[in-house]
């Protein structure tokens, strides 16, 4: 047998290192309060760039960030990208007066049952 493998241990299991003289990553903790009186403590490092103003609370609605975050001036704060849907795409290739059209054909069509009607589960 192998003279160098360790005995009484497995893949996977504990690591034999210890942390004795790992110093921990300065951290600034950040509590963000929602309207219903929920607060949430989120650590980030000292270094983040990025601090969100709110935060997803376990209520489901967002919450403020207090303390210095919440001191900083809103204009800081990212503009939001537009989120276009697919009616705003659609309405993008096409005009509504052209959708009606299709919509009369379509429907002319699945009325006189040349058209399959879609199955439902």
């Amino acid at each position: 047998m192998n003279e160098i493998s360790m005995r009484g241990t497995r893949i996977g299991a504990l690591s034999l290192e210890n942390d004795l003289h790992v110093v921990p990553a300065d951290r600034q903790v950040l509590t963000y309060i929602c309207p219903t009186g929920h607060s949430t403590v989120v650590p980030f490092s000292t270094e983040a760039e990025d601090i969100p103003h709110t935060w997803g609370c376990r209520c489901g609605r967002e919450a403020k960030a207090q303390g210095i975050l919440a001191n900083m001036a809103s204009t800081d704060v990212k503009e939001e990208r537009y989120v276009r849907t697919h009616w705003d795409m659609l309405l993008e290739r096409r005009s509504i007066a052209e959708l009606e059209d299709l919509l009369a054909e379509r429907l002319e069509l699945l009325h006189a049952h040349e058209l399959p009607a879609l199955k439902t589960a």
